[in-house]
């Protein structure tokens, strides 16, 4: 009788530690990969775009690619506010008709964003680009808190030139948006500012992105002074 593999292993079985090779070519494969490292998309979704490309005219392919492409080419943080724009400083903080003495103050562009679509505030803003978070290692240096203060203490640093008279701060209402917002107006305070904040229409732990704009209407009329 002959021995059988001397390794243990059943004759054709693919060792374990080794990865299972993909059924699709190479090209599709990476395609499948990369659209997999989007936000809120699995395999099966990834799958499903690298074949609605596929099966896509050429022109509308190419014009994905270029328009993935252009949007790092072109797009940038505003000088001043940090929103995200093509031109420096972004149309907000250019318009004339703005009170630019109000600065409102976000954690992230697609804040603004829904803040501006209520119509209510016709002052400027400032993202911050994120919110304390000591459990995630995010402290006052990596976010834009030093160039808020530098448009506080002077005038020239802010939109067209204008002194800073008054700022809202309207960081999501959880516990990192909190504590962004009390160190915050303890620095503002010290520069004898006066600050708001929205009012309380906004749900504790929710998201300004998934608020009505009825919502965000209200808390922005109701701001409430931070004492």
């Amino acid at each position: 009788m002959t021995a059988g593999p001397s390794n243990g292993r059943a004759a054709g079985r693919a060792p374990a530690d080794r990865p299972a090779r993909s059924p699709y070519p190479d090209s599709v494969e990476r395609l499948i990969t990369q659209f997999a490292r989007l936000p809120g998309i699995g395999r099966r979704s990834a799958e499903r775009l690298a074949f609605w490309v596929l099966k896509s005219p050429s022109d509308d392919a190419a014009a994905l690619a270029d328009a993935i492409a252009g949007v790092k080419r072109s797009i940038r943080h505003c000088s001043i506010c940090f929103n995200l724009t093509e031109a420096d400083p972004c149309s907000i903080c250019a318009d004339p008709r703005r009170d630019r003495s109000l600065v409102l103050v976000v954690e992230q562009p697609k804040d603004l964003l829904a803040l501006e679509q209520t119509a209510m505030h016709r002052g400027v803003y400032h993202v911050l680009l994120g919110r304390l978070s000591p459990l995630e290692g995010i402290d006052e240096d990596d976010l834009t808190i030093a160039p808020l203060l530098a448009r506080a203490d002077n005038p020239s640093r802010n939109s067209g030139a204008q002194p800073v008279k008054e700022v809202i701060l309207g960081l999501n209402p959880n516990l990192e948006g909190d504590g962004t917002a009390l160190h915050l107006a303890e620095l503002l305070h010290a520069r004898n500012l006066r600050v708001t904040r929205l009012a309380r229409g906004l749900p504790t732990g929710g998201q300004l992105e998934y608020a009505s704009k009825a919502v965000l209407a209200d808390a922005i009329a109701g701001r409430q002074p931070m004492d």
